[in-house]
């Protein structure tokens, strides 16, 4: 029988996948690191996630492995970090990664000192030497030895290493953004863009939504068709693709190819946030209804796999299930054959099953017969092929993609790590609530009611301070920036949805603690940590947009909104500021930032207030609201002033104690530049004032 090492005492879904190699494993914390003091050795960091494929490669490999664990034991004190509990332990680091190897990603290898200066880094390394790649076997006995033999130099190099992290953590920039910096990042966009099949760059490819929303307001700023079209072409695509799965929806984290053809298979919460979104926002703008099925049906995933009892959402699926990745998403022809009866020529034919496979496994440059189900033409361009409705072939699929999903439940099922991060929850409440908007969804704005009360309700401390995670009945560890960004956005859109003030009123409490322990009271911009949380070697403050959007391009955004929803211009001049600190990286490669452009084209661009005054529940009211949802109106806020507790939004919004009903009939004003248009109550009249 296995004997359990420290990780048996975690939460965290990663460190139990851990807690019975033969490694002696600690997590973070000071008995890892007093103990590598006191015995004099030098400290191997590994850091990964529960997900992660290469990460259980790493594991099976080499921690399971007794000679392997042997040699880790007595050359480090090892240490496991999950870096979904721990973002600020990773982003420090992974940026030592790339500054050392120009590259990094997961599992990330870290040998330090005993006072966490870091000397040596990498990724993922077997357990022998293998095509030019360092073995453990090879790797441990080598890094023991320099400790033991050059430790002088060694130190020498960790201390020179940690002062060019500092130093380039240390942003000193203070100038104003390009005004040309919105055509450079469509220049860039444009440049890289796949005409063929959508998307930046050949392969990989990452969705990065974030860019088609740059991509919707510059559209919407200069009326450039060619921006629309590559939101238009990418997320048709991908929808196409073998990135999304086309059995029990949801998207896979990105495709291995340039046609978005072969998936690493893992599905990450964020990734449904922020690709749903996309969708919602691509849906309002070109009124695509594929587009709109495409959100519905990430959020139907979310809701059927992805959502804890009490309504939170858990954080990934893995790619991986019975030791092979995408198995659970694989199908051979045969197999579908035989449970399919009349439908299965036209399932066989839209989804390209080929007797042989229809894709080659890049790792072993082979088949193994198996296909990955895609789409190479549209239900519509099918339907007019075959002769028959474009219904008639939808109706035909639904109903063999329901038997193959029934089918599909009764295989192994991938791991599911069921934490539940702020962060990642408040990405995702963001897209319920957006979609409830967009889709005039009830169902949709309860279920991020429900996941915003848990947040509020169970991940936070006494003195009403964020808790990152949340698992097994605990909820620990610090918030991070991106907890506080990504939940103050996600309690204003909720606000916007259902007009609740408390929502509101959260925000903006959470916005007070934010600036209170985040805030870089000398330049300017958030910090990643709080002012007193545990001391790392360097205190990072992030801008760039990369899988996930920056909490400070965030964070512009919800300090604009609030700024405009309370008329206290102190919240536009941080998120000014904000954009002032990180103005020379922005000027420099402005694609890399396209969360903050989105923010900033809130703030050059035309913003409008929107004050509704009338009763929630009443249907002219209500009629009013769709009209202003109906549109793609990216640049606003909205406000619900109830007579019946007009002193709710006062209280907030003082502005708005002269606003009242028209004729005692529900009204909305429309504000733009600091000037308010006089109040309007019919459809026609508030249409030509959201032109």
């Amino acid at each position: 029988m296995k004997t359990a090492n420290r990780l048996i005492k975690e939460k965290s879904p990663y460190l139990l996948q851990h807690a019975y190699n033969p490694v002696d494993w600690f997590p973070w914390s000071d008995e890892a690191f007093k103990k590598a003091k006191k015995e004099d050795k030098p400290v191997f960091l590994s850091i990964g996630y529960s997900t992660c494929h290469w990460c259980h490669v790493m594991e099976k490999e080499s921690f399971e492995d007794e000679e392997i664990a042997a040699l880790l034991n007595d050359a480090f004190i090892s240490i496991k970090v999950d870096r979904e509990e721990r973002p600020d332990i990773d982003g420090i680091y992974m940026t030592v990664c790339q500054m050392l190897t120009g590259s990094g990603g997961w599992p990330l290898t870290i040998v330090m000192t005993p006072d966490k200066k870091p000397f040596f880094a990498g990724t993922y390394f077997p357990k022998v030497n293998r095509f030019g790649r360092s073995g453990m076997l090879e790797l441990v006995p080598r890094l023991k030895n320099v400790w033991l033999q050059r430790k002088d130099d060694i130190l020498k190099s960790a201390d020179e290493i940690s002062a060019a992290l500092v130093q380039a953590a240390e942003i000193n920039f203070d100038e104003k953004i390009d005004d040309n910096v919105f055509n450079s990042a469509f220049s860039e966009f444009n440049s890289r863009f796949d005409k063929e099949y959508g998307g930046f760059n050949r392969a990989p490819k990452f969705p990065t939504p974030h860019n088609f929303y740059f991509l919707l307001r510059y559209w919407k700023r200069t009326g450039n068709n060619d921006a629309l079209e590559m939101v238009l072409k990418t997320l048709t695509e991908m929808r196409k693709g073998g990135i999304y799965d086309h059995i029990g929806f949801g998207f896979h984290r990105y495709s291995t190819d340039r046609q978005w053809l072969v998936p690493h298979f893992e599905k990450m919460l964020y990734d449904q946030a922020l690709i749903c979104t996309a969708y919602i926002e691509a849906y309002l703008a070109l009124k695509n209804d594929e587009f709109k099925t495409t959100a519905d049906e990430i959020l139907n995933y979310v809701l059927r796999d992805m959502t804890s009892g009490e309504g939170a959402f858990y954080s990934a699926e893995d790619a991986d299930s019975e030791g092979v990745e995408g198995k659970f998403y694989l199908w051979k022809a045969d197999e579908i054959k035989k449970l399919l009866n009349d439908n299965t020529d036209l399932f066989l034919k839209i989804f390209n099953v080929k007797p042989e496979g229809n894709w080659i496994d890049q790792v072993h440059g082979s088949s193994d017969g198996t296909n990955i189900l895609h789409l190479k033409k549209s239900f519509k361009e099918f339907a007019d092929e075959e002769g028959i409705s474009e219904s008639e072939v939808k109706d035909k699929l639904s109903s063999a993609r329901k038997i193959l999903f029934n089918y599909r439940k009764k295989r192994v099922h991938p791991y599911k790590d069921d934490k539940i991060l702020a962060d990642w929850n408040g990405l995702m409440i963001s897209a319920f609530a957006k979609a409830a908007q967009a889709f005039n969804n009830s169902d949709y704005l309860l279920a991020a009611e429900k996941a915003a009360d848990f947040i509020l309700n169970k991940m936070m401390t006494k003195d009403g301070r964020l808790i990152h995670r949340y698992r097994d009945g605990e909820a620990a560890l610090a918030a991070n920036a991106d907890d506080y960004s990504f939940m103050i956005a996600a309690l204003i859109d909720l606000y916007e949805t259902g007009f609740n003030i408390k929502y509101l009123q959260a925000a903006l409490k959470l916005n007070e603690d934010f600036i209170k322990f985040f805030w870089d009271n000398n330049k300017g911009g958030f910090f990643f940590t709080p002012v007193d949380g545990e001391e790392l070697i360097v205190r990072q403050k992030e801008m760039y947009d990369g899988a996930v959007p920056s909490a400070n391009s965030i964070a512009v955004l919800n300090l604009l909104r609030i700024s405009r929803i309370t008329g206290e211009i102190s919240y536009e001049e941080k998120a000014n500021r904000i954009l002032r600190v990180f103005s020379r990286a922005i000027n420099a490669s402005p694609a890399a930032f396209s969360q903050a452009l989105t923010a900033y084209d809130f703030a050059a661009g035309s913003s409008k207030e929107i004050v509704i005054v009338g009763n929630p529940e009443d249907e002219k009211t209500k009629q009013l609201i769709l009209k202003i949802r109906e549109k793609f109106i990216p640049n606003k806020i909205v406000l619900l002033k109830n007579p019946d507790k007009k002193n709710e939004l006062e209280n907030i919004a003082p502005y708005t104690k002269s606003f009242s009903a028209l004729n005692s009939k529900a009204s909305v004003y429309v504000c733009k530049n600091f000037t308010c248009s006089l109040p309007v109550n019919n459809s026609d009249d508030l249409e030509k004032l959201l032109q």
